[in-house]
């Protein structure tokens, strides 16, 4: 079945810049014609410019307007692309809770914490198979950046925009991570379900200890990630790429970000998952994509979009004709040409 959508539909608007020329291109025809009358008849006209063609100032301005029509289109990029429905899939739903709070800028991990994780979460998409995935962002609040999908390419491109700035609200809500990644799961229909939460445990908000015991009431497994050192290290202020300074206490004092690592393994332990502190190229995430796999694997429907193709070549090549025809037409009749009478 062939899907249509549009890369830029906002650009419709430019379509009403047709009937504004026409009005005016009327307007000026009208005025055109009562100057000429003021001073002689339609016959005299004739006679005294004989090479003169309406018709042609007509036809040369129809095909300016649909040449404007298919630049427009053109503009507006309709894509298509084609969309087939597999009855069954067979997999896990994983949430991946990943914390984007200020402290995950800290750089005892290299280059910091944050891009660490999302190398790590970038790994496990290309080690998923039939799997769902999503992707929940949290600090201070939590959202669902990608909701569950099968669309891995997607997701990577997703991925690479999160930052510190993807949550508006600061601080560490490791309660608000979790019931946001539950709801992102949706209703079980039997499917397995599980939560990876990758964040340097620092936790400002509620108590997680009792988010994580009411997924696990509804069968959703955590795995967790902890990031950072155990040393900790100071959050940088980071402006345009350059650090401009640490982040200060009320008092003064530098902060220092330590990743709680007792909590971490607290939420896994309740999850029934397992804590991995993050180390390695892959930061352990391929040792939690082992526990998934020990999981049952669901089936589900899924429907799976092809790449869509951008059409806006045809109507710049129509547009393209339409101008270059418009300039071969002379606005004057040729000598040569007039026994030829197809312009009157």
């Amino acid at each position: 079945m062939e899907m249509i959508r549009y890369e830029n539909p906002g650009l419709a608007l430019l379509f009403a810049l047709i009937p504004l020329l026409v009005l005016v291109f009327i307007t000026y025809l009208y005025i055109r014609k009562r100057a000429v009358r003021g001073f002689i008849n339609e016959q005299a006209v004739k006679s005294i410019l004989p090479f003169s063609s309406l018709v042609r100032i007509k036809l040369k301005f129809i095909l300016t307007m649909l040449a404007i029509a298919f630049m427009t289109l053109a503009a507006i990029n309709p894509q298509v692309g084609s969309r087939t429905e597999e009855a069954k899939r067979e997999g896990v739903d994983i949430v991946v809770a990943l914390d984007v709070s200020r402290s995950m800028l800290a750089r005892d991990i290299s280059p910091d914490r944050l891009e660490r994780a999302k190398l790590a979460v970038g790994r496990l998409i290309d080690k998923l198979e039939q799997d769902r995935f999503a992707l929940v962002v949290f600090a201070g609040s939590a959202h669902t950046q990608i909701p569950l999908t099968a669309d891995f390419r997607a997701a990577r491109m997703l991925l690479q925009s999160v930052n510190t700035h993807s949550v508006s609200l600061q601080g560490t809500s490791i309660s608000s991570a979790l019931n946001r990644s539950v709801a992102a799961l949706g209703e079980s229909g039997d499917r397995s379900r599980t939560i990876i939460l990758i964040s340097d445990g620092e936790s400002h908000y509620d108590d997680p200890l009792e988010a994580a015991q009411r997924a696990a009431e509804q069968g959703i497994i955590i795995h967790t990630i902890g990031i950072g050192s155990r040393e900790g290290a100071p959050v940088p202020i980071v402006e345009n790429g350059q650090v401009q300074g640490f982040m200060r206490d009320n008092d003064g004092n530098t902060v220092i970000s330590r990743y709680d690592e007792e909590l971490m393994k607290g939420i896994a332990a309740i999850g029934g998952g397992v804590f991995r502190h993050g180390s390695g190229p892959d930061m352990s995430i391929g040792s939690i994509v082992e526990e998934i796999r020990k999981m049952e694997q669901q089936s589900y429907e899924s429907f799976v979009f092809a790449e869509y193709e951008s059409r806006f070549y045809f109507f710049i090549a129509v547009a393209l004709i339409l101008m270059i025809t418009e300039l071969i037409i002379m606005e004057r009749k040729n000598r040569w040409f007039m026994k030829i009478n197809i312009f009157k």
